[in-house]
């Protein structure tokens, strides 16, 4: 039994230092909790891509569908914006040649959703700009996992999931937009059945996870609520009250979750420093 616990001890300890070398080499000019810091900020930023992509197709969506068109148009102009601003956050740091290879992906699946942004919405440039948003949805999600993984902490993850939260409103909107306008692929009902899903169980690990502040709680309470509206309007038929409810309510839920985001990414970085 002795010679068990002296080779698990032995185990931890050899763990523990891998992972310490894997964050000096991640950036060596940096300390470990620096480079925490910096992975911490990197998750989020790359999380962020998930939502955005899906942003873009639904407002993108919104505007053929002629919904509250001048707010689409805004909200698609910010979209844009904060996906290069993104991008520029992810540069100012050197990370290991895999890491780099997937925000290259990220961004190589964004330029292919930008050029097709130019184009004024029509049936098939709507249902481009969609495939292509799952595209850039999905090389997002391998990059903030990954991250994730670099980090070590538990509460990287509370940044991921609440992160995802935002991904999943907006997957939802776009999904409903595309049902309207008679552009949806085979399983979108299937898919938005398993996002509500998904955001529901993920909405109450959260309210779970040891950590947390009233900030925190707070916002939890406040996107419990928005998702009661969101959620209602989504179970019922795409006409012009549920499509603008979807529409407003899509947008509330984002702001929630990209709030809580950003206090579990400081409540980690408040761990770190």
């Amino acid at each position: 039994m002795k010679t068990l616990v002296c080779r698990s001890t032995r185990h931890a300890s050899r763990r523990t230092l891998i992972q310490g070398m894997a964050v000096a080499l991640l950036m060596p000019t940096l300390s470990t909790a620096q480079a925490q810091l910096a992975l911490s900020t990197a998750i989020n930023r790359a999380a962020r891509f998930r939502a955005l992509s899906q942003r873009i197709a639904k407002v993108y969506c919104q505007i053929h569908l002629n919904v509250l068109p001048d707010q689409a148009r805004g909200v698609l102009t910010t979209a844009r914006q904060l996906v290069r601003s993104g991008f520029e956050d992810l540069a100012k740091m050197q990370w290991p040649a895999e890491l780099s290879r997937m925000v290259a992906d990220i961004q190589k699946q964004s330029d292919v959703l930008e050029t097709l942004l130019v184009m004024p919405p029509t049936r098939e440039s709507v249902g481009a700009v969609a495939a292509q948003s799952d595209k850039m949805m999905a090389a997002s999600q391998a990059a903030t996992e990954a991250f994730e993984k670099y980090a070590k902490l538990g509460s990287a993850k509370l940044v991921n999931t609440a992160g995802r939260q935002r991904a999943l409103s907006q997957r939802l909107a776009k999904n409903y937009f595309l049902v309207a306008a008679k552009l949806e692929a085979k399983g979108t009902q299937e898919q938005m059945k398993a996002d509500a899903a998904e955001l529901r169980q993920a909405m109450t690990s959260l309210a779970a996870a040891p950590v947390s502040t009233p900030a925190i709680r707070n916002e939890l309470a406040l996107g419990d609520s928005q998702w009661l509206f969101f959620d209602g309007a989504l179970q019922h038929r795409p006409d012009d009250r549920n499509l603008e409810t979807v529409a407003t309510t899509s947008e509330r839920m984002l702001e929630v979750m990209d709030r809580l985001t950003g206090l579990y990414d400081a409540a980690l970085k408040e761990v770190l420093g």
